[in-house]
């Protein structure tokens, strides 16, 4: 059964500055300009219309608790966006260009595997990938005449082989998806434990110990499913602007720029760096 949540007069919110943002992968914008998303075991389309935002869908729980845990509505976006706005003209200038990007509070376990399938790739392509390996071992959710599958858990993954995830596109990271679900069914992933860790250097050390986890992948996860709003993931495009902005158009290296960005942004380091890499990235 279909319900709905309507917002009225938000603030802080824009469909295409989240949704293009580069932290999610499963939302898709429809022909009416409206977005509609897969996350959890929800089915949701996203309306912005006469200073309102029109979520309907199908949840197994209430839409308006989904919504606002996931699309972090009780956070107050205005006041990040003044105090990160005092930082710098750089930061302010992006701010204003993606004033209503929301940080969303995505699944651990989704947020994982598709930031492992990200490196290396490109967003068309990463999200063709999940999509499959979604319609392959996910559950049919029926919405609007269209069928959608939710990401699939570990223990629906666990059908997979190596030569499964091949045949889905997912080049050499098939080895990885695949040890990756291996050690979450045997315990040697523990997502209920990482979920709970505050300190983010033992959260970082353990995240880098899982197949396929780079830095900038560990970085993503705390920051996109864990709301570690510190971390400043340094891929391609973020080196190049800070590069360009603060150090004269001389690359640094990811450690020097995270350096910076600590000392610079602080405790809402996360959010500076989604500001900075939609700007660039879409004014390149």
């Amino acid at each position: 059964m279909e319900q709905k949540y309507v917002l009225e007069n938000p603030k802080s919110f824009n469909s295409t500055h989240i949704f293009e943002c580069g932290q999610c992968f499963r939302w898709n914008k429809e022909e009416d300009n409206t977005y509609t998303g897969v996350f959890s075991d929800n089915i949701i389309n996203v309306k912005e219309e006469n200073n309102k935002i029109i979520f309907s869908g199908i949840c197994k729980k209430d839409i308006k608790n989904e919504c606002i845990r996931y699309f972090d509505l009780e956070n107050n976006y205005e006041d990040i966006k003044d105090k990160l706005s005092k930082i710098d003209k750089y930061l302010a200038n992006s701010i204003k260009y993606g004033d209503g990007i929301r940080i969303l509070h995505q699944d651990l376990w989704e947020t994982l595997i598709s930031f492992i399938i990200s490196a290396n790739n490109n967003i068309p392509r990463i999200k063709t990938i999940i999509e499959r390996i979604s319609k392959q071992y996910g559950k049919k959710i029926e919405f609007r005449g269209k069928t959608y599958y939710t990401f699939p858990t570990p223990e629906e993954l666990s059908e997979a082989s190596v030569e499964d995830f091949r045949k889905l596109g997912l080049g050499f990271r098939d080895v990885r998806v695949y040890e990756t679900v291996q050690k979450t069914l045997n315990n040697g992933i523990n997502l209920k434990r990482l979920s709970s860790e505050d300190n983010v250097d033992i959260l970082r050390e353990e995240l880098l110990k899982i197949p396929g986890v780079g830095p900038k992948v560990a970085d993503c996860i705390m920051l996109f499913a864990l709301k570690k709003y510190q971390v400043f993931p340094v891929d391609v495009w973020v080196r190049r602007v800070i590069s360009e902005l603060y150090f004269e158009n001389e690359e640094q290296k990811p450690k020097i720029i995270q350096e910076f960005a600590k000392k610079q942004y602080g405790e809402l380091a996360g959010l500076a760096q989604q500001y900075l890499f939609y700007w660039r990235r879409d004014l390149a």
